[in-house]
């Protein structure tokens, strides 16, 4: 087995990304202090073709070089905005009929593994800061709660990984479906 050099990969060129149709997800961070897990998150994103993200207070705004390390780009292809409060938005995105999902541990939170995505519906999934993850006043808005399982010791995973692996379980999920 030989591994694939980047030209033999076949993805898409900025002009073709920006015209491609998205994935019906997006990604909201709540005051995301890292500069590199912004940039992860750009990442993901670009990678599972996700519709915006959405970045809340503290969290710093393209473009900044820590950024850009580990966004490799991306930042100029998926599109993004900056909203000072994220609570604002999240009832805005709630009132154009986007299903509002904080990913976080609380009372009642639907397991990511059983979580089953509709059709036709547009989720907005909601990360929060790397201390004190996503505030209440969103979580207790919320459309539905999303919580990783986890089995070993810690109590949290990176924003980043969280990111990664919630995105690629519902845009995996969402695929089976179409």
């Amino acid at each position: 087995m030989r591994k694939l050099k980047n030209s033999e990969l076949d993805r898409l060129s900025v002009d073709e990304f920006k015209d491609s149709k998205k994935t019906p997800i997006i990604i909201v961070l709540d005051n995301i202090r890292s500069l590199n897990n912004i940039g992860s998150v750009f990442r993901t994103s670009d990678a599972f073709l996700i519709e915006k993200i959405y970045l809340c207070g503290i969290t710093a705004t393209p473009p900044h070089k820590d950024i850009h390390k580990t966004a490799l780009g991306s930042t100029d292809t998926v599109q993004w905005e900056y909203v000072k409060d994220t609570l604002s938005l999240i009832e805005k995105l709630q009132s154009e009929g986007v299903k509002v999902c904080a990913i976080e541990q609380a009372e009642h939170a639907t397991m990511l593994n059983t979580f089953q995505p509709e059709t036709n519906t547009t989720y907005a999934l909601v990360f929060g800061n790397e201390v004190k993850g996503v505030a209440q006043n969103v979580v207790s808005k919320s459309d539905i709660v999303i919580e990783i399982p986890q089995y070993g010791t810690k109590h949290s995973l990176n924003i980043s990984v969280s990111c990664g692996v919630v995105v690629w379980d519902v845009f995996s999920k969402l695929k089976e479906k179409s």
